[in-house]
C-alpha cells in the first residue's frame, strides 16, 4: 500500500449504462405504501432488504459479510411519549408546552419511565466546550440536577465572520447530535435546543415529525443511565417567552460573547414520559466485487435504505415514502452497482456497495459498521455516499458537501469537467450536511469521504429556478408524506449523469495506486494518518 500527496494522472473509464427505466423500478418499488416507509423493525424492513439482497443476487455481486449480504445491526427502538405538558414554572407564571406543537423530547435510557420534576432551567448559550476556539458555554456551573437550554448551530452563524468559529459554516458543534452528548458529559438532567428555522437547516415540521414516535439507538451498554434523562427541542416563540420571562432581551447577542458565562434562568422545568423499548436487530446489506489485482484494498459505495416509516398523518397521508430520502440514492447505487458487475475487466481493487440501516436514527447504520468494519479501514481507500439525487433534470454543477476537506474534491473535479460541468462547495454550509448523512462515520474514522450530486444549477432552467425548488422540496417534502415518487413530475436526466459521474470516480480510484488525502487542514487527518501507521 502506498499513500501519496496528489492524485495519479486519470483512469480512462468505460463507457457504461445508468438506466433511467431501471431507476424508475427501484424507486418506485421502494417508495411504494407497500414498503410502508421504509422504517428499520417493520414490514417495510423485510420487503427493503429483501428486495436489496435479490438485486444484488441477480447482478451476480458476492455476499459482502462473509457469507451473508447482511450486517446485523443490534439497537434498541424506544418510544416515549410525555404523560404532561412541558410545564416551565417560575415565581410568578406557569408556562404550559404542549407536547408537538411547541416541544418534543425523547429520552435514549432503556427504563419504562422517565420523571423529571422541577430542574433549573440554565441557558448554556450554544452548549459548545471547544478549547481549540476558548469556548466553553458550560464553565463555571454544575449541571447536576439541572436542564441546559441551548441554541442551535454555532457563535458564528449570521455574523458574517468566517473567522468566528467557521462563519455560516456549521461545525460539528452546532449539531443538535453534539448538543445532546455535551449535555450529557456535563452531568445535565435534560437538555432543551431553541429551535430557528435558519440556523437549524429545517422548519418546525420537520423536528415534530423525526422527534416523534418511535427512535432507534445503537444498543447501549450502560442502558444510556449516562445520557441527559430526556432531549428535546422548544419553538422560537415559547422559547422567547421563557427568555422574556427571565429577563433576557438579546440571549443571541448575549451567547455569542466569548466570555459568555451559563445563566440560571430562575425557573424550572418539569416533565414525565411513559417509556416502551425493544432490542432488536436491523440489516446493513453488503455486497462486493473482488479486485483482480489488490483484494485486500476497498472503495466502499454507500446509501442509507431507511425513512421514517408511519407516522403522524399529514392531509390523510401517514406513510413517509421517502422517494427522494432516500430511495433516489439507493437506486443510483443499485445502477452502479451493476455497472461495475457487467465490466469486462474488473477493477483491480475490490468495490463494496453498503447499504445501511437507521440513518434517519442518527446514521446509526454507519456508525455501527464504522465501529465494527467488516473491511480494514486502513485498507479502505475511500468512500462514496449518496444521499438525495436530484429529479429536476440535468445539473451544469456538482455540489460537493464538505469540499475542501479531502483531495477527492480532485476527483469530483475532474469527473464533472468531463461531463462538461463544474464544481462547486455546498452554497449552504450553515445547514451542517456534511455532518447529516453516512460519509461523516466514515470521516469520522479517517476514511476520505465525497458526498457529491448536481443541485445548484439547472442546464436549461437556471441557478434561481432550482434554487426556489429545492426551496420549496424542503420546506413541504422534507421528512413529510408528500416525498413520494410521481412518475411524470420526475426528471432522470440529472440522475444518469450523477450516477454515471460517481461510477467514475469510483472505477478511477479502484483502479490507481493512490490512497487520496485529507487535507492539512481538515480535522479529519490525524485519523486517517493514525490508521496508517
Amino acid at each position: 500500500m502506498g499513500a501519496c500527496n496528489s492524485p495519479q494522472a486519470e483512469t480512462e473509464t468505460p463507457d457504461i449504462e445508468i438506466s433511467e427505466e431501471e431507476l424508475r423500478t427501484h424507486i418506485s418499488t421502494l417508495a411504494s405504501d407497500e414498503f410502508e416507509g421504509r422504517m428499520p423493525f417493520s414490514a417495510g424492513e423485510e420487503k427493503t432488504v429483501g428486495y436489496l439482497e435479490a438485486q444484488f443476487q441477480n447482478m451476480g455481486l458476492e455476499p459482502g459479510s462473509g457469507d451473508s449480504y447482511l450486517q446485523a445491526v443490534p439497537l434498541v427502538e424506544i418510544e416515549a411519549v410525555p404523560t404532561t405538558d412541558l410545564i416551565i414554572q417560575s415565581d410568578e407564571e406557569e408556562l404550559k408546552l404542549t407536547y408537538r406543537d411547541n416541544f418534543v423530547a425523547l429520552t435514549r435510557r432503556v427504563t419504562d419511565q422517565v420523571e423529571v420534576k422541577d430542574s433549573e432551567l440554565v441557558f448554556c448559550g450554544f452548549g459548545i466546550v471547544a478549547p481549540e476556539y476558548g469556548w466553553n458555554d458550560y464553565e463555571g456551573v454544575d449541571m447536576k440536577g439541572k436542564t441546559a437550554v441551548v441554541l442551535v448551530n454555532d457563535p458564528g452563524f449570521g455574523t458574517q465572520d468566517s473567522s468566528f468559529f467557521k462563519g455560516n459554516t456549521m461545525t460539528y458543534y452546532g449539531r443538535w447530535t453534539y448538543k445532546y452528548e455535551e449535555a450529557a458529559r456535563q452531568g445535565a438532567e435534560g437538555v432543551i435546543i431553541v429551535h430557528n428555522t435558519a440556523p437549524a437547516g429545517y422548519p418546525w415540521g420537520v423536528v415534530r415529525s423525526s422527534w416523534t414516535g418511535k427512535a432507534l439507538y445503537l444498543q447501549p451498554e450502560d442502558n444510556n443511565m449516562s445520557r441527559c434523562a430526556f432531549e428535546g427541542w422548544v419553538d422560537i416563540a415559547s422559547a422567547q417567552k421563557i427568555f422574556q420571562s427571565a429577563g433576557i432581551d438579546n440571549y443571541l447577542g448575549m451567547a455569542r460573547q466569548a466570555d459568555f458565562k451559563p445563566v440560571s434562568l430562575g425557573m424550572t422545568a418539569s416533565l414525565s414520559m411513559e417509556v416502551d423499548y425493544e432490542l432488536a436487530t436491523s440489516q446493513n446489506v453488503v455486497a462486493k466485487l473482488t479486485g483482480s489485482e489488490y483484494p485486500d484494498e476497498y472503495i466502499i459505495y454507500s446509501a442509507h435504505w431507511d425513512h421514517i416509516g408511519v407516522n403522524e398523518p399529514v392531509e390523510g397521508d401517514s406513510i413517509y415514502n421517502g422517494a427522494l430520502d432516500n430511495a433516489s440514492g439507493v437506486a443510483v447505487m443499485l445502477e452502479i452497482a451493476n455497472a461495475f458487475s457487467k465490466l469486462e475487466q474488473k477493477p483491480e481493487r475490490s468495490v463494496i456497495f453498503l447499504a445501511v440501516t437507521a440513518e434517519e436514527q442518527g446514521l446509526l447504520g454507519s456508525a455501527y459498521y464504522a465501529e465494527n468494519p467488516i473491511y480494514p479501514l486502513d485498507k479502505t481507500v475511500a468512500n462514496i455516499n449518496m444521499d438525495g439525487i436530484w429529479f429536476l433534470g440535468p445539473m451544469k454543477d456538482l455540489t460537493v458537501v464538505g469540499y475542501g476537506q479531502s483531495e477527492l474534491d480532485e476527483y469530483a473535479e475532474a469527473a464533472a469537467k468531463a461531463q462538461g460541468r463544474y464544481i462547486i462547495p455546498d452554497p449552504q454550509p450553515e445547514k451542517g450536511y456534511f455532518f447529516r448523512s453516512d460519509h461523516f462515520n466514515f470521516a469520522k474514522v479517517g476514511v476520505p469521504a465525497l458526498y457529491a450530486s448536481g443541485e445548484s444549477e439547472q442546464m436549461e432552467k437556471g441557478k434561481e429556478w432550482t434554487k426556489e425548488q429545492n426551496a420549496a422540496w424542503t420546506q413541504k417534502h422534507y421528512h413529510q408524506p408528500s416525498d413520494e415518487y410521481i412518475a411524470d413530475e420526475w426528471n432522470f436526466e440529472g440522475m444518469v449523469l450523477d450516477g454515471e459521474l460517481l461510477f467514475n470516480i469510483g472505477y478511477r480510484l479502484a483502479n490507481e495506486r493512490n490512497f487520496p488525502q485529507w487535507k492539512s487542514s481538515s480535522e479529519f487527518k490525524a485519523a486517517r494518518e493514525n490508521s496508517l501507521n
